[in-house]
């Protein structure tokens, strides 16, 4: 997994959209809800076989969410000691983002790839890549971003859908209805390589969407799963 984007929608406000592209025998998530962990508020959908996410938002106004691989993909090495989408919660609840990321414990970890939205008194874009080697946190500028999963998308692939959303933001408004739909139709008529894709044995199974507005953070989860299509979770994760 995945594909995100992220938009700005002012000079404090955002919309990030993650398609969840894993297989499809993958046990379902559940729908998002709201935990303590370490004492910490955190909002977010569980994976269904490890007990992470991959997206998820705490009441610190930090919002973290997932793509597997690093810059390029890798041969995996299992076992794992933990799931990358572990990782995700513990970096959700730590004190102080930047400084976890420098510290945690990523030993025979997969790697991986965060998003990074923080918000609030201020606001910082990051990308934190953790190569199984060396761990790499770098400031993004806040505009418009897209990312897509190294180990389902080889390097021609991410360029073409760079591409396709520099198309976007030239011929659409930038609303979290309208990026959603990007999501789920911009491509090539290929479903091995459009945003919402489809293989033999992978696919995109949801949408989750974080967006904030007049302080507060919202969140909408869509499955995309045939026999829970249409359904939809709509969540306020502000921790007023």
């Amino acid at each position: 997994m995945c594909t995100v984007t992220f938009l700005p929608l002012s000079e404090t406000d955002f919309v990030l959209t993650s398609s969840r592209d894993v297989g499809f025998r993958r046990a379902r998530a559940d729908f998002p809800s709201t935990v303590l962990r370490n004492n910490v508020s955190l909002h977010f959908p569980r994976d269904g076989k490890a007990g992470g996410t991959w997206i998820g938002t705490s009441r610190d106004n930090r919002l973290i969410c997932l793509l597997n691989g690093g810059f390029q993909n890798h041969e995996r090495r299992e076992p794992y000691r933990k799931s990358r989408g572990l990782i995700v919660l513990d970096l959700l609840a730590a004190e102080d983002f930047e400084k976890s990321c420098l510290e945690i414990d990523l030993n025979n970890i997969e790697p991986f790839t965060l998003v990074v939205v923080l918000w609030g008194k201020k606001h910082k874009l990051f990308e934190f890549v953790w190569d199984g080697l060396q761990r790499h946190l770098k400031e993004y500028q806040w505009k418009e971003s897209i990312w897509s999963s190294s180990t389902l998308y080889d390097k021609d692939v991410r360029t073409m859908r760079k591409d396709w959303f520099e198309e976007w933001l030239v011929n659409n408004d930038r609303s979290p209805s309208s990026i959603l739909e990007f999501h789920r139709n911009a491509g090539n008529g290929k479903p091995e390589s459009d945003v919402f894709m489809k293989r033999d044995n992978v696919g995109t199974v949801s949408l989750t969407q974080v967006f904030t507005t007049k302080g507060k953070s919202l969140m909408n989860y869509f499955p995309e799963r045939s026999d829970e299509k249409g359904k939809k979770g709509n969540y306020d994760t502000s921790y007023n």
